[in-house]
């Protein structure tokens, strides 16, 4: 790796990162002083923007194509692959901390658990997590560097959509603890099965059991407990049975558990919707309750947690409510949702379900199960949007977009109705409901 002139070493561009330490990938949101990394896709590439980037302030621009550089030349880092360079860097500096490193994966309620563990640990200690959704091949090492020295614990998110995925992450992330929380039926065209799933997601704990990790396990879910086995330390919550066990007092309108076993704690009234949410919130007690956090602070980080970016949400519109959980679907995480839904005491009660994306060959299949699940409970309304729900022939409402959707929502009156607003995040179903709130 080498700017057009001199040899620089990873070591030396840590250095440099010491001085300059916000990281930019994208020239528009650039700040003055950035390091600007030049990232290829399919449909762009940053070193076509690296001059760009310097003459807005960036203090280096680490490219991996010749760059005319008149003038700039001592600004240029030429590395052999940008993307490469950055994971690189992040490993780096993840080897300058002698603390916790928590990785969290999952198909279902990874972003959840992250944000509530969060909560709970920063009760006590300083912690750094996950921005939003930042969990994929460059949103964790930008995680990674904005840990700054103070950080007593850090939580890092990792998405996965094929396998070999998380074990690549943990390679420069090197993980002390990790969480799986589920296995669902997600991004099935890229692992090809539920047994890929598995395998994908068990690298994680694959990486703690060679590495003499922790694990945090869901000890309701069979599949985990035999992923799990012959890890140095495991630290079980569930239902029944685990060192640390919670039930539901109830998920309406929002979830209150209750701890049976494990810690002295009255239950705990979350700003969660949905009954599915209960493990997520077992896993951040039970991390909590393993970093000697106060089981007081513990409640109080949960409690004061409240849920964004379209994730568990409950939204009150008039006399209406809308239960917005649309970041993402699955069809493990529809089948709870609508599970869930169908109980929730309205006058009228309307499904707004989007297309469930990534399911490849087993999308129509997905798709007509969850048609069949739909019609065991009556509904004020249907309304199906994009993918595979055009394909299938059922007998309700189907747009081809949610802006559509949304049209035909606004042209009706509803009072005292409760929406369920779910979708994969490529369908936007957000946008349905705009009218409503």
């Amino acid at each position: 790796m080498s700017d057009s002139n001199t040899p620089l070493s990873i070591g030396h561009l840590y250095q440099l990162y010491l001085k300059h330490p916000s990281i930019c990938t994208d020239s528009r949101q650039l700040q003055k002083g950035d390091l600007f990394f030049a990232l290829k896709g399919e449909h762009f590439n940053g070193n076509q923007y690296a001059l760009q980037a310097l003459e807005k302030g960036a203090a280096y621009a680490i490219v991996d194509e010749e760059i005319s550089s008149t003038g700039r030349s001592g600004q240029i880092i030429r590395a052999d692959d940008v993307l490469a360079c950055l994971q690189s860097l992040a490993g780096f500096h993840r080897d300058q901390f002698n603390i916790p490193f928590i990785a969290i994966t999952g198909s279902n309620g990874k972003t959840t658990t992250k944000e509530l563990i969060h909560a709970v640990l920063r009760e006590k200690y300083i912690t750094y997590t996950t921005e939003g959704n930042l969990n994929n091949h460059i949103g964790i090492p930008l995680t990674l560097l904005k840990i700054k020295r103070d950080a007593e614990i850090a939580i890092v998110e990792m998405g996965a959509n094929h396998l070999r995925e998380i074990a690549g992450y943990c390679v420069y992330t090197k993980p002390t603890h990790g969480i799986i929380t589920n296995c669902g039926k997600a991004h099935l065209e890229g692992f090809g099965s539920m047994e890929g799933v598995r395998k994908g997601k068990g690298e994680l704990f694959d990486y703690l059991r060679d590495h003499n990790g922790t694990a945090f396990v869901m000890w309701d879910h069979d599949y985990l407990r035999e992923m799990s086995k012959n890890i140095r330390e495991i630290v079980t919550y569930g239902s029944d049975g685990a060192q640390l066990t919670g039930q539901e007092v109830t998920a309406m309108p929002y979830l209150r558990v209750r701890i049976t076993t494990g810690i002295q704690m009255d239950s705990i009234q979350t700003q969660l919707t949905g009954d599915y949410n209960l493990p997520n919130v077992l896993a951040a007690i039970a991390v909590g309750n393993y970093f000697h956090v106060d089981p007081a602070a513990i409640k109080m980080g949960i409690e004061n947690y409240s849920p964004s970016n379209n994730r568990s949400q409950l939204i009150r519109a008039g006399t209406n409510t809308i239960i917005m959980d649309a970041y993402n679907a699955n069809p493990s995480s529809m089948k709870l949702a609508i599970d869930h839904f169908s109980h929730y005491p309205a006058k009228d009660r309307i499904l707004l379900l989007g297309a469930m994306a990534e399911l490849g060959s087993s999308g129509p299949a997905e798709h007509e199960q969850i048609i069949r699940q739909i019609e065991t409970t009556g509904w004020k309304e249907v309304i199906l949007v994009g993918g595979d729900f055009l394909n299938i022939k059922h007998p309700y409402l189907t747009f081809s977009t949610a802006a559509e959707a949304g049209k035909w929502l606004s042209s009706r009156s509803f009072q005292n109705t409760a929406f369920l607003v779910k979708g994969s995040r490529s369908m936007q179903m957000e946008k349905a409901v705009e009218s409503l709130k």
